[in-house]
């Protein structure tokens, strides 16, 4: 009875795992598209793998949760099938493609219970990263982010009595000009940043609240690192005439600079672990 129990909810599972699959194919492709041409979501190749091993780490504690199926969970599993119908028709792909978190949640809630979500919140939280961000939230976010770069950049190379002029996002020297493009805005470092703080902190801390001050230090790292770059961009125009903005000297400093802001996120994490014991 038990083994015949078993063949039938592997089958409601591959049934179940299918549907997901024939359903969200259009955006699981769009994602995969995503992920294989933007160098701001080439990380999202590991979010699933990451999640899945988050879960299979847990397995003895969650094989001791009792399965309980939750009516509202089915409730949920309804509103967020609405929500991904409304944005396929409504042509609201970031939405559509945002539906997918809310609708594991359910089903895991809808199947196994409230304490089986619980228990796998981080996990299926983390799977966020993965997804884009809202363009009209990127833009609103990079703007400022330009300005504040800008803004400091320009305030320490007068400290260094180097004379520059700013207009918007453009800072001018004597004889050359930068733009703190989009790319400078330290958004891209800031979104991977983030991802690794996540899971660095969800595997060497046991504090959640510890957790979240480590995975929020992303953000002043991520920043201050990108206006150490940008700074260190225009010194070496100054003083060296020597360009940093184009060619592999490009992408080996921008990868210097974001090893830097790691090593303040584990800088970070090596004195929460002192409150964390």
């Amino acid at each position: 009875m038990q083994k015949q129990q078993r063949s039938i909810d592997i089958a409601l599972l591959v049934l179940l795992v299918g549907s997901f699959g024939y359903a969200y194919y259009p955006v699981l492709k769009s994602l995969f598209n995503l992920w294989s041409t933007s160098d701001d979501y080439s990380h999202g190749f590991f979010i699933i793998p990451i999640s899945i091993y988050i879960i299979w780490t847990k397995k003895e504690k969650l094989a001791q949760i009792p399965a309980v199926s939750s009516n509202w969970g089915g409730g949920l599993v309804v509103i967020s099938l609405l929500m991904y119908l409304l944005a396929k028709f409504a042509g609201i792909q970031s939405l559509a493609t945002f539906s997918i978190v809310p609708l594991l949640c359910s089903m895991v809630i809808y199947l196994f219970g409230i304490k089986m979500f619980v228990e796998c919140l981080f996990p299926l939280a983390f799977l966020l990263f993965m997804l884009p961000i809202p363009s009209q939230f990127y833009s609103s976010l990079t703007n400022p982010l330009q300005l504040l770069v800008t803004n400091v950049t320009v305030w320490a190379a007068t400290l260094c009595n180097i004379p520059v002029f700013q207009e918007g996002n453009v800072i001018h020297l004597p004889d050359r000009t930068l733009q703190v493009v989009e790319a400078c805005s330290g958004l891209r470092s800031l979104i991977t940043l983030l991802t690794l703080a996540a899971i660095f902190g969800y595997f060497s801390l046991k504090s959640n609240f510890l957790r979240i001050i480590l995975f929020l230090t992303g953000v002043p790292a991520a920043i201050v690192v990108n206006i150490f770059r940008v700074f260190i961009m225009v010194i070496a125009f100054y003083y060296f005439d020597f360009d940093l903005t184009t060619g592999s000297i490009h992408t080996a400093f921008g990868m210097v600079i974001f090893v830097l802001a790691m090593l303040i996120v584990a800088g970070t994490k090596g004195v929460l672990s002192l409150w964390d014991r």
